[in-house]
């Protein structure tokens, strides 16, 4: 597979660049970049107008894409990212090793409490869900395993802001940011104090107003040299929510977790 796919590259994947003047990788890249959870399949057309990328080049992008992996094409003709992706990216430290150690304990969690149980990192900023496990009576939720969401306005978001470096909390800082999903103005200062809060407890208590309210009960995890890696939350609707009681829970979760990644143990 490798041979046929180098042949088919010819110059430009020998360090030629394409008559548009950007590499070919990053315009592969931003071939795969159209696909999210709302745009899982689409078609040639569609690839070349939300890349920007030429109907004949995105042709010639997506052969080799779906020779590797990295696409497949359906007999329509429409494109899906391909399950290539989903072995490299199961390769990927940050996302592999924490969720495995992760996963009994998330599995405990889910369990007791029969809600969801998210497990997220910090990507600059923006935090990347790594696992997520949901119980049958759980209420539905965009939330996905790849999927983003937001540092200001989710539990697992606050806990991963509070332990950032100091720049990258004073980047988002800096910046107009909104709640989710009302898109109320969060004023720089009261963000603040709840990042502080959430410090000085080791722990987020995160009401959504969505169409059900919704509480996100999150805790850091922190890796070798006591550092915060990840978070865990319960996210689960308001009218079941005791947060105080169930923070116990996700924090002793979270500790174990913590334990197994060789964390220095502090009591909760």
């Amino acid at each position: 597979m490798k041979r046929e796919l180098g042949a088919q590259a010819g110059p430009a994947a020998r360090g030629r660049r394409p008559a548009h003047g950007e590499p070919v990788v990053d315009r592969a890249l931003s071939l795969l970049a159209v696909f999210d959870e709302h745009r899982r399949w689409l078609t040639l057309g569609e690839l070349s107008r939300l890349s920007g990328i030429p109907t004949s080049s995105a042709l010639r992008l997506a052969s080799r894409l779906v020779a590797w992996g990295a696409l497949e094409r359906a007999e329509d003709g429409r494109y899906c990212v391909g399950l290539r992706l989903l072995e490299v990216a199961s390769l990927a430290p940050r996302g592999h090793g924490l969720r495995q150690v992760a996963l009994p304990y998330m599995t405990d969690l889910a369990s007791v409490t029969r809600q969801h149980v998210l497990l997220g990192v910090r990507d600059g900023l923006r935090a990347t869900l790594v696992e997520r496990l949901s119980g049958h009576a759980a209420t539905p939720v965009a939330y996905r395993i790849g999927g983003h969401v937001p540092l200001h306005s989710t539990g697992i978001g606050w806990v991963l802001l509070a332990f950032a470096p100091q720049d990258v909390q004073e980047e988002l800082l800096s910046r107009p940011v909104n709640r989710e999903p009302d898109n109320r103005p969060i004023a720089p200062a009261a963000l603040r104090r709840a990042l502080a809060t959430v410090r000085r407890e080791r722990l987020a208590i995160f009401r959504r107003r969505d169409a059900e309210p919704l509480v996100s009960v999150a805790a850091p995890i922190c890796g070798a040299g006591d550092e915060v890696v990840a978070a865990v939350s319960v996210l689960l609707p308001e009218r079941a929510a005791q947060p105080r009681r169930l923070a116990l829970a996700v924090q002793t979760a979270a500790q174990g977790i913590s334990r197994e990644l060789g964390a220095t143990p502090t009591p909760v």
